[in-house]
């Protein structure tokens, strides 16, 4: 673990395996929308990739897309655990030291695991190493206002109960952020949009299940970690009814999926017009015509 690391990582494979073993299939909607998206952007690029690698997607869902989307020739899964990995070739190996030589891959695409690593601007560095000349890299990450109503809750309730306040809620970077993270690690053209997915849930307890299903419970090195009271989670329960309930009674849950990509460098790429080198001034374009 890196000093300042805010993610246990080693806590988020337990919690993904074990959500693996129990077939907790109910809240995958979220990374079955985010792999559709993805193979579909990646079907508007009119090119075939010799070696794509997808990257710590832990349930092979977006692995099987690209599949069958037949633009990948030879496909590489990277996950942390055995475990996760399928039939296809996989490498065991943390996303956060890439075993891939410089220049050795077409494409890297990851599904909502770059949101969740202790040094996201490094991983992105790495991937740009890896890549070849013109080489892609497609990723989703959760950003923006995610599950802004479940960390507004729970901060109210624990200020009004114990009179402070503990992380329970990741961190998210936002869109500008997310662009800046591509630019400093050296991809050009890259592109960055955001997708809000809003979720409609009976109470704040099914949405705590789905996170829980998703891997997605609270795994911040900075977390209490004595057990949360009942006290705590039931009155963030009626808060979260109080402040996001619909007019039908149903909460609302804020996903913000942050979709970036970028291609490395490549002397073929189109480059922006060096200053100066405009033919036509501005000032005669604007010109009323006589």
């Amino acid at each position: 673990m890196t000093a300042n690391a805010p993610f246990d990582r080693a806590l988020l494979d337990r919690r993904r395996l074990r959500a693996a073993r129990r077939g907790a299939s109910g809240a995958s909607f979220l990374l079955d929308a985010v792999g559709g998206e993805l193979a579909e952007r990646l079907s508007l690029v009119q090119r075939q990739f010799a070696v794509g690698v997808e990257l710590a997607g832990h349930t092979g869902v977006l692995a099987e897309r690209l599949r069958v989307g037949g633009q990948v020739e030879r496909l590489v899964r990277i996950e942390r655990d055995a475990r996760f990995l399928d039939a296809g070739e996989g490498v065991v190996a943390d996303e956060e030291a890439l075993p891939l030589a410089d220049e050795s891959v077409d494409l890297v695409v990851s599904s909502l695991s770059l949101h969740l690593t202790n040094d996201t601007p490094g991983v992105l560095v790495q991937i740009r190493r890896a890549l070849r000349g013109d080489g892609l890299l497609l990723a989703a990450l959760l950003g923006g206002e995610t599950l802004n109503e479940l960390r507004s809750a729970l901060l109210a309730a624990e200020a009004e109960i114990s009179g402070g306040a503990s992380p329970r809620v990741a961190p998210f970077a936002d869109l500008r952020e997310a662009g800046g993270l591509l630019q400093r690690a050296g991809f050009a053209l890259p592109v960055i949009d955001q997708d809000r997915l809003t979720v409609r849930y009976g109470s704040m307890f099914e949405l705590m299940r789905d996170l829980r299903d998703m891997g997605m419970s609270n795994m911040l090195h900075a977390r209490v970690r004595r057990p949360a009271g009942r006290r705590l989670f039931f009155r963030a329960a009626e808060i979260y009814a109080e402040r996001f309930a619909d007019p039908d009674g149903r909460l609302r849950a804020t996903f913000d999926v942050i979709y970036l990509s970028g291609w490395k460098p490549h002397e073929s790429q189109q480059k922006p017009l060096k200053p100066g080198s405009a033919t036509h001034s501005l000032a005669e374009a604007l010109k009323p015509k006589s």
